[in-house]
């Protein structure tokens, strides 16, 4: 199959003032899932995949949980629906640079599983449902390869998008990453760590954070989308909200400023992050 289209009407160069303010972190999944799940429909209508950049994590739990809800209830077909998965933990082998295990708490490989294809297939008959193969992740023996791979199935229909609360990482590009920048291993920044200590609450202390992670590129994002969601709730994203809504050009020091460079942009926030916006 080729890759079909998210809908073409989505706001492009979003500042302050066009970014869309939702009441909760529920009514942003809402929202977001209604137009994803109608572009999957679309693409499978012309015999497309449908390519979603998914990241792990809170901020975009409310968006699967939508889209697991409203499958259900309407017995949608999501067989044509590929999860573009944007990172994993590093942490295993002799040089801690192997993945981390399937199993692990923090691993996006079992957030993948269990909290996006799982939770999506769990209401659907099985000729619907995502099939395994249809869940990707780079390679941490070659992650370039991933570029290539989202290049040749026509590129990532709609990337999911989550901003760092205190560095504005994105995946897991840390501050000073490159605007064109592909899918690599990288050490994570303090910051990131500690931003994970309250995304995944069973690692004990700081130190039992991984220090490397494999994640795609904010070129891999820009370069490779057609379009992207940036999704920011909870009163502790506020700061990240202020700085994304209020900026105009990409600024390496806060990576989720590649919005600027992506081709159709979209802004979620609900009332907490958006604070005085």
């Amino acid at each position: 199959m080729a890759t079909g289209r998210i809908r073409s009407d989505w706001r492009t160069n979003l500042r302050a003032h066009s970014a869309e303010i939702l009441n909760t972190p529920a009514e942003i999944g809402d929202v977001l899932a209604t137009d994803i799940l109608a572009g999957i429909a679309a693409a499978r209508a012309e015999g497309k995949l449908f390519l979603l950049g998914c990241p792990s994590g809170r901020s975009p739990k409310p968006v699967y949980d939508a889209m697991a809800d409203k499958a259900a209830a309407g017995n949608l077909d999501l067989s044509n629906l590929v999860l573009v998965m944007m990172d994993e933990y590093l942490g295993g082998g002799e040089d801690g640079l192997g993945l981390c295990p399937p199993d692990a708490h923090n691993s996006c490989r079992r957030f993948a599983e269990h909290d996006i294809r799982r939770r999506l297939n769990a209401g659907i008959e099985t000729a619907h449902q995502i099939p395994k193969e249809h869940v990707w992740f780079p390679d941490a023996t070659d992650p370039g390869a991933y570029d290539a791979r989202i290049q040749a199935a026509g590129g990532v229909d709609l990337f999911i998008l989550a901003s760092g609360a205190t560095d504005g990482h994105v995946a897991f590009n840390p501050p000073g990453s490159p605007a064109d920048g592909p899918s690599c291993i990288v050490k994570l920044a303090e910051e990131t760590r500690r931003d994970n200590l309250g995304t995944f609450p069973d690692f004990p202390s700081l130190d039992a954070v991984p220090h490397h992670g494999l994640t795609v590129g904010l070129g891999t994002i820009s370069n490779l989308s057609k379009a992207v969601a940036l999704v920011i709730h909870g009163t502790h994203k506020r700061e990240a909200a202020s700085r994304l809504t209020q900026s105009d050009s990409f600024d390496p020091q806060w990576p989720a400023t590649i919005i600027h460079r992506c081709k159709q942009v979209r802004i979620l926030l609900d009332t907490a992050a958006a604070g005085k916006i």
